[in-house]
């Protein structure tokens, strides 16, 4: 191989492997904030109990700030919801979007020890992990959870078309957390993200529902994937 092709060769492979590795930190940080910050608003403080309006609005500025951080990088999934539809729509290749999830749930996992290792014992209890409340199916669950992650996954499709804007996202995809946490958090503590779930129940060793809150994400996928067979 002739020396100036091989140092192309080499410059390409590096680059090409500098731009992956910030996308997958990009995920992993964007992924970690969003669920130190969201998880962190739900958080039983006796002199202050917080109200699904705070929540939501704490979700709103978190998923606004990691997707602010990441959407140039990486494109600001921080959900493997997302990555899942976006491989489905052909936009991200399967390896690349099994590193992305695997990025998120570590960034998820990290993000959840770091505000367990910095909250006081008293403070918390499951960490916030989703659970079913009240009289809620499982059923009803994980329908509600259907319709609030294909919301959402629909809303980061539209956000992120650059035939329409090129303006950040991140409000408009931060408005949809919000929208699904006012009514999510009433039967499910709203998950939308199987990341957000993942990491809160791995550090506090929950897992008896989880399967309610991640089985949306494969359905949204679905659904979504049949609206672009209408298109």
């Amino acid at each position: 191989m002739e020396p100036g092709l091989c140092s192309r060769a080499y410059l390409l492979v590096g680059g090409l492997w500098t731009a992956i590795s910030k996308a997958l930190f990009a995920e992993f940080l964007a992924t970690g904030l969003y669920v130190f910050f969201g998880v962190g608003s739900v958080l039983p403080w006796p002199v202050a109990l917080p109200s699904v309006l705070q929540i939501a609005i704490t979700f709103n500025l978190a998923t606004a700030t990691a997707v602010q951080i990441s959407w140039k990088t990486s494109g600001a999934h921080a959900n493997p919801a997302v990555t899942l539809a976006y491989l489905v729509g052909s936009h991200i290749s399967l390896p690349r979007a099994m590193a992305y999830i695997a990025a998120q749930l570590a960034g998820a996992t990290a993000g959840a020890a770091l505000l367990y290792g910095v909250t006081p014992g008293g403070i918390r209890e499951t960490l916030g992990v989703n659970v079913v409340h009240n009289s809620t199916s499982t059923g009803q669950a994980v329908a509600v959870e259907l319709v609030l992650t294909l919301q959402l996954v629909l809303c980061v499709f539209a956000s992120m078309d650059g035939r329409q804007t090129l303006a950040s996202p991140a409000a408009m995809i931060g408005t949809s957390v919000a929208l699904g946490h006012l009514i999510g958090i009433y039967f499910t503590g709203c998950s939308m993200n199987p990341a957000r779930s993942f990491g809160p129940a791995v550090i506090v060793g929950k897992f008896a529902v989880h399967w309610c809150l991640t089985s949306p994400c494969e359905e949204a996928v679905r659904s979504f994937s049949f609206t672009l067979g209408l298109c």
